[in-house]
Parts: C-alpha cells; structure tokens; sequence
C-alpha cells in the first residue's frame, strides 16, 4: 500500500525540482540552439536563459517570476493500492500544492473568476487540475507536475479533412506567427499539437504532447514522426527566434498526439510549454522507494491503443520503465 504522506511528500519535493530545475532534455535543446543562433537579439535572450537557471539552480529560487499554473498528471498501476484511495490522493496532491506555494516560494496564481477570492495557495475549485492514466501489469503511482502559463500560447481550429496536411502546416504558421507578434508565448518552446478527438480531447492532446514528451522524442507512427519534424523545421523557418525577436530559434521540438475523431472534421489544437519548460516526474513503488526522473513517459503503448485490446507485447516496455 502506498502511503497518503508519502504521496504528500513526494509532490511537494516534486514542485521544487519542476520550479526551480530545467530539465536535462529541455536545456540539451536550449543549449543546441543557442549555439546556431545567428540573430543578434534572440541568441542574446538564449544566453541570459541559460545564465538565469544557472542562478535559479545555485539560489534554489524559481526560475521565472511567473511560476505559472501548478498541475497534477498521475499515471496510476491497475494493481496500486492507495491508502484512503484517490480521493486520499487529491488530498495529498492539494496540500503538497499549498505548503510548496509558500515554501518555495510560488506566485499564488489562482483566482475565482468572477469574485477574484484568491486563497494565496494555488488551490480552489478545480484548482489544481488533475489528469489521470493508468497502466496495465503495474503497481508503481507516477506523479507529474507541469508549471504551466494559463493565459496564453494555446489555439484551436476546426479543419476538415480536405484540408490536408498543407491545411495542418498553415495553422500551425498562422499560430506561432500570431504569438510571436503579439507575445502571445514565450519561445522558443516544446510545441505540441492535437489532431482529432472531440474539442476538448483535442484540446488535452495538444497540452499533453507540449507539456509531457521530452525534447528529441518522436511518435512512434512513422507518417506523424515525420510530420512532427516538418512542422519543427517550418517554426524555426519563419524569421522569428527567442520571444519573438529576428531569428530561427522558434521550436525546441515539436509533438503530434492524434485521436480518432468525427469523420466530417480534423480538429486541431497548437499549444506552446514555455522558455522555463517546467517538469518533474516521480514514480513511488509499492515497496516505498520513490525515484525521481524528468520524463514523465506518459504515452505509453497502452495509452495509444487503437482497438479494443492493447499491445501485450509492449509489457516489457511498462514493467522497465
């Protein structure tokens, strides 16, 4: 049985590293564009990324001034046992949010929208969110925290399908082209991409493939792999680099998740991470051990299934990682 202090605990050490530590993924990615920028301005804004999470690592400080909307994706073993189960759970991961908004400290971002009451601990009603998944042959709890912006860097459109792949490419331009002028986003960022679904099911895809794959890492369909690396290659060729100054520097990577959808439409989200892609996963074992890491593998084989059953021969996959 996995204990409700353990879970508690974990997650509030959890928004310290997503706070404060850049992933080693995310700063491989930064550090590789840095060095190809030719734009005066944007390798500049790169450079002073690159010293300020040096600060932020060595002073144990948050990263960004804005430490955006603290959130929970919890993949869950169908063998795990929680004590006082899931609704001991959402407990834990509520108090874990409060204590680490004043501990570490976090910009106390939530408000009702209409009432504007503000607990001055980033929880109220739904707040914060929660997504959840569950694996197959496991008895481990996966915790993930993402500290993501709430008011911008996400559209949506409703293509259909004669509009094709060029229709795909010239949404995905007319949205990083929008945020970069308007500062709608803080690029570059790990852009992810929703196709299909219903609205809001595409509209989670495109969060989830922004914000829970790691830089480098491609969809394991061969069409949507290509794909994702010929839209990263058309953000970073439109003129514009980090926060939208002259450059190339747009799109640390790009991620397509799709799901099956109407059969008139082709719904599309765009969602951008952020410059400070905060993350921070840690699976606890039944055993008590917990073991942190920065990839969240939250598309797993059985997460993708395409039919009724899933790919038994995936379990492997599940048992190791």
């Amino acid at each position: 049985m996995i204990p409700k202090a353990l879970i508690e605990e974990t997650a509030y050490q959890l928004m310290f590293t997503a706070g404060i530590e850049i992933p080693e993924d995310y700063l491989a990615g930064i550090k590789a564009m840095a060095s190809a920028e030719t734009g005066d301005l944007s390798a500049f804004v790169l450079r002073a990324m690159l010293e300020n999470w040096e600060a932020a690592k060595d002073d144990r400080r948050p990263m960004c001034a804005d430490t955006g909307l603290p959130r929970y994706f919890v993949k869950a073993g169908n063998e795990a046992v929680i004590e006082g189960g899931f609704v001991a759970l959402e407990q834990a991961l509520r108090s874990a949010t409060a204590r680490a908004t004043h501990d570490i400290p976090l910009r106390p971002n939530r408000v009702h929208p209409l009432s504007r009451l503000d607990h001055d601990n980033n929880v109220g009603v739904n707040a914060p969110e929660i997504d959840y998944s569950f694996e197959p042959g496991a008895e481990w709890l996966d915790i993930t925290t993402v500290h993501k912006g709430g008011l911008f860097g996400s559209d949506y459109r409703m293509l259909f399908p004669g509009d094709g792949i060029d229709g795909i490419k010239r949404f995905l331009l007319d949205t990083l082209i929008a945020f970069g002028k308007r500062g709608l986003a803080c690029q570059p960022a790990i852009v992810g991409v929703g196709l299909g679904g219903s609205k809001d099911v595409c509209m989670t895809l495109g969060k989830q493939a922004a914000c829970l794959r790691v830089v480098g890492d491609r969809n394991p369909d061969p069409e949507i792999a290509k794909l994702e690396l010929e839209l990263k290659d058309l953000g970073n060729s439109i003129g514009m680099g980090a926060m939208g100054f002259v450059g190339s520097s747009m799109v640390v990577d790009c991620h397509v998740e799709v799901g099956y959808t109407h059969t008139g439409g082709m719904p599309m989200s765009v969602h951008c991470f952020c410059l400070s892609s905060r993350r921070a996963v840690a699976r606890i074992h039944a055993d008590g051990r917990v073991e942190q890491r920065t990839d969240p593998q939250w598309f797993t084989p059985y997460l993708r299934r395409d039919t009724v059953e899933w790919p038994q021969n995936a379990a492997g996959l599940r048992k190791s990682g």
